[in-house]
């Protein structure tokens, strides 16, 4: 029998291995983590992150050939195939600190695989990483050989969240890349022949080690800038009158542009657009690609002043002050249908607000008052580090309180704002809503997802990025 360990169990590592067990029954499946209470909650009724379909998966494999353990070297030992799904962190300090990727965590995997390894193995790159990781990698274990071969392979995900199971058993493609000698291509097939158990052979797709790297870094890349794109495009039709999803529909039918990711919002969060950016930036600027690097970085510059453009907009519609008043924040995830936080934009807007000495009252489904508070009280990078390597308890931010539904959170409010996409917020008796709150009631839709002029009806002032602005907004200055 095949076995394969997936070395870390968080938002790529747990579904991509569980997915693989369910549709290679005849292969162990491994996930190995040093974090004892992530493992705990893999092996609860409970798992550890939200992903629709997660949960119907892994009860469908645990305890036959899918299991979670913290023996990482055992399970490392006995692979034949080891996915590594580690922490590529944005550097905080030293050379590149700020854009670099972080490579400590892989560095510290491949020694341990070098240590552990009686048998040759085939070292799959899950995480993202800089171009030419696989090198270094290569480099460690061969020089920790003792006579064992390795194999790297780049094998990135190209995983949403919220959707993740689905692209996992329906992918758009598969890439593979790996060394073009002839070991190098047998170890491509090997992975190869694991995923056409469910995935077509057109859509596997196989490089080298370097163009895969670098696909998956411009994979995100060019969907962040896309986003940045249509939310400058928001700025211009606020500014024009013009009305925001209506351009995009129109840009949407030209068949060379398509559909996807122009919706405009309050800005693109998650743990990969950002540090992935970054990281490219500091590919170009390292080979002295200075106009290339400036390019790149322009996309997160358009990111954070969609979010203080938004934030400037709370502020100045309520006379130029929310001191001391109550704000309800509708959604904390970086988007619907996961409880993923890292990097979310209602981050940077919360901050924004509580700058402003606001009182917060937060609503999200799925996020917890705990995630909240850690998030809201950490610095900037600390988000993107290990668990365990994160503060061990949250400072509470006095101004914020976290509650159990939208109605709670709206009461004597004087503004809503809503920072995540939920399906449940297009469903709520706003009516109800506005009769419990502070006149004049405001809505500041960050997702373009409610009913405007229904909310106008009812007695609401409505901001909605990127539409024609309410009469008493044309009236108030953009900036504080």
């Amino acid at each position: 029998m095949v076995k394969i360990c997936g070395i870390g169990a968080g938002y790529v590592g747990g579904p991509t291995m569980a997915v693989i067990a369910l549709k290679c029954p005849s292969i162990e499946v491994a996930v190995v983590d040093i974090s004892h209470s992530r493992i705990s909650a893999w092996n609860s009724n409970k798992l550890p992150i939200y992903e629709p379909g997660l949960e119907e998966v892994v009860n469908q494999c645990r305890g036959k050939n899918l299991l979670f353990s913290t023996d990482v070297e055992k399970h490392v030992h006995e692979a034949d195939i080891i996915f590594v799904s580690v922490n590529t962190p944005t550097k905080i300090r030293g050379l590149g600190a700020g854009k670099a990727a972080d490579l400590t965590y892989w560095e510290s995997a491949a020694r341990m695989i070098a240590d552990v390894s009686k048998s040759n193995k085939i070292v799959v790159e899950k995480s993202t990483v800089p171009v030419r990781t696989a090198e270094a990698i290569e480099k460690i274990l061969t020089h920790n050989s003792k006579g064992i071969k390795y194999q790297i392979l780049s094998n990135p995900e190209f995983l949403s969240e919220g959707t993740a199971i689905r692209d996992l058993l329906n992918p758009d493609r598969v890439l593979i890349g790996g060394d073009q000698g002839p070991e190098g291509l047998e170890a491509i097939q090997k992975l190869k022949a694991i995923y056409a158990h469910w995935v077509p052979e057109d859509r596997i797709i196989t490089t080298n080690l370097w163009s895969a790297e670098l696909s998956k870094l411009a994979d995100n890349a060019f969907l962040a800038q896309r986003i940045s794109s249509i939310n400058a495009m928001s700025a211009i039709c606020e500014a024009t009158g013009a009305e925001v999803s209506q351009v995009s529909r129109a840009l949407s039918k030209n068949s060379k542009i398509g559909p996807k990711y122009l919706s405009a919002s309050v800005g693109f969060g998650g743990s990969c657009f950002q540090k992935d950016i970054l990281n490219l930036v500091y590919i170009c600027e390292s080979n002295g690609l200075t106009e290339v690097a400036n390019y790149w970085r322009e996309v997160i510059k358009v990111n954070d002043y969609q979010k203080s453009r938004f934030v400037n907009r709370v502020v100045t519609s309520m006379f130029n002050t929310i001191s001391g008043k109550k704000i309800a924040i509708l959604g904390f995830a970086f988007k619907k249908d996961t409880s993923d936080t890292r990097k979310t934009p209602a981050v940077d807007v919360c901050k924004g607000l509580l700058g402003d000495n606001a009182c917060l009252s937060i609503y999200d489904p799925r996020v917890t008052e705990e995630q909240i508070q850690k998030d809201l009280s950490m610095d900037g990078v600390e988000w993107d580090h290990p668990i365990h390597l994160q503060p061990m308890s949250s400072t509470v931010v006095k101004q914020v309180s976290v509650v159990g539904d939208a109605y709670e959170a709206t009461k004597d409010a004087h503004g809503i704002c809503v920072l995540t996409e939920w399906d449940e917020f297009k469903t709520i008796d706003y009516q109800r809503v506005y009769d419990n709150m502070q006149k004049p009631a405001f809505v500041f839709d960050g997702r373009n997802i409610l009913n405007v002029d229904k909310l106008r009806e009812i007695g609401f002032i409505v901001y909605s990025i990127g539409r024609p602005l309410d009469q008493w907004l044309k009236n108030m200055p953009q900036k504080a």
